[in-house]
């Protein structure tokens, strides 16, 4: 090891394992704007839909951008068209009853 110190790297999105360096490297590849990091890091995409990423993604992207985090547009958010019930997704345990 020779007197290394190993440097551990920032996470930025636990659900998808996205690092600052990868990011980094995105937007100086030119993905300069989130929806475009969204697709390819898939940042944002796992099970906390974006809660703890997508802010610390705009602030990393104003900074390396030169802009204030406000000046960043956020990421269109895709609600189902209809409301779906949940009882929908449920599977009885009774023949010929469905979501009961």
């Amino acid at each position: 090891m020779g007197g290394e110190v190993r440097k551990h790297p920032t996470i930025i999105c636990r659900c998808n394992d996205v690092t600052i360096e990868d990011v980094e490297r995105a937007i100086e590849e030119g993905y300069q704007d989130i929806e475009s990091l969204r697709k390819r890091l898939r940042i944002g995409m796992g099970p906390c839909q974006g809660r703890t990423c997508i802010p610390l993604l705009v602030r990393i992207l104003a900074r390396k951008l030169g802009k204030k985090p406000n000046e960043i547009p956020l990421p269109t958010v895709r609600p189902p068209i209809v409301p779906i019930p949940l009882k929908l997704f449920l599977k009885s345990k009774e023949p010929g009853v469905e979501g009961e």
